[in-house]
């Protein structure tokens, strides 16, 4: 199994319905026919030191293994996702395990 979790800071001039148009098409990537299990949210509201509330959203995929996430990264609904979404980003970080 290998999770794959993104967290997305966007830009502070993101608008709201820009941040709706993110969402809805981060949640195309679950019809990819290798995702396991997904998941996109925003920080919950929880308050300790040692959680990070500082994103905007978080998508947490799961796949069978490493070729289907190999798959999941030239996958067209991904391609077309960071084409037209990535301007907004202003900070990505991504936790790959195995």
């Amino acid at each position: 199994m290998i999770a794959h979790h993104v967290l997305f800071w966007l830009k502070a001039d993101t608008t709201d319905e820009q941040k709706v148009a993110f969402r809805n098409s981060l949640q195309t990537l679950e019809n990819i026919e290798v995702v396991k299990t997904f998941h996109v949210g925003v920080p919950a509201p929880i308050e300790r030191a040692v959680v990070d509330t500082t994103y905007t959203f978080s998508l947490l995929i799961l796949f069978e293994d490493l070729a289907a996430h190999d798959v999941y990264q030239v996958h067209p609904l991904h391609k077309a996702f960071l084409d037209e979404f990535r301007i907004y980003f202003e900070k990505v970080v991504i936790y790959d395990a195995a």
